[in-house]
């Protein structure tokens, strides 16, 4: 068991390379949900440019002082891409002011990651730095086609795609750099209440991709009107309740849709952890890398 002062923060980094999954989302309610529990928690928006973590802790910021209410506050740092021309001297300098920021963000017990919906070196630098990587998809063939080819006809694995190889290589890299493993966890948004047969298509085909390249599958959110809602005051459904807001049975499907979540992720503080999960060895992917 780790020891409490010498433990670094668990890093979980939300991301895929597909916007309108719900990282940000997802981000918020971890954040929310380790703040509850008594953790001091950081935040890093590295998709600064649309800055939907940022403005989602602003909008929360603004509520706690309007409405005068004790909601828990992560410490957030908005990390810029670099505006260096040259690539190589960019990458040392996002290099450096990803490194500073979590060295900053030290004290924490957890610092939640949400990165840009794209494979620029920024994103894959934060990859590299996770334990625990959460990839929220639709429940549909488009987004599947980020993890994996599909062929039309079988509906079977042809191959993982860039997104899947994209995941390997952060692997080796954080191998490499600490010896430490990523523990990925997929997460399927919007899946319909009513059983059909493109659903149970994609469930065998992510059951398939699940056991060849290493990766846990996880419960999402559903398509609920009242994420959105909530945003703009910068709420999470863990955080109703303490908000003064009336709760409706709406805000309670939610709510265990975010537990049953979070319950599959099966997040400890690094004091609380008896050991790093082991990721299943993705020599599937190391093919196509």
């Amino acid at each position: 068991m780790a020891d409490k002062k010498s433990a670094r923060p668990h890093i979980i980094v939300l991301g895929n390379q597909k916007g309108g999954t719900g990282k940000s989302t997802t981000a918020m309610h971890l954040i929310a949900s380790l703040l509850h529990r008594g953790f001091k928690v950081g935040a890093i928006d590295l998709d600064a440019r649309q800055g939907t973590l940022t403005r989602y802790v602003q909008n929360r910021r603004a509520f706690v002082k309007r409405k005068g209410v004790a909601l828990p506050l992560p410490e957030l740092v908005a990390v810029q891409a670099s505006e260096v021309s040259d690539r190589k001297a960019a990458e040392r300098e996002e290099n450096e002011r990803l490194g500073e920021t979590l060295e900053g963000l030290s004290a924490c017990a957890f610092v939640v990651i949400d990165t840009a919906g794209n494979a620029d070196h920024l994103s894959r630098l934060g990859h590299s730095h996770a334990d625990t990587l959460i990839t929220p998809m639709n429940d549909s063939f488009i987004d599947l086609d980020l993890l994996a080819e599909i062929d039309p006809e079988t509906h079977k694995v042809i191959r993982p795609s860039q997104y899947s190889v994209m995941v390997w290589e952060q692997r080796k890299v954080r191998a490499v750099k600490d010896r430490g493993t990523i523990d990925w966890v997929v997460s399927r948004n919007r899946i319909s209440s009513i059983a059909s047969r493109n659903q149970k298509r994609i469930e065998g085909a992510l059951a398939e991709l699940a056991r060849r390249i290493g990766f846990r599958l996880a419960p999402g959110f559903g398509e609920r009107v009242i994420f959105r809602e909530l945003f703009l005051n910068g709420l999470t459904l863990l955080d109703v309740k303490d908000s003064g807001e009336a709760l409706t049975m709406s805000h309670v499907a939610a709510r265990q849709e975010v537990r049953a979540l979070l319950d599959a992720i099966g997040l400890k503080a690094p004091e609380e952890a008896e050991a790093a999960p082991t990721a299943r060895a993705p020599a599937e992917v190391a093919a196509y890398a």
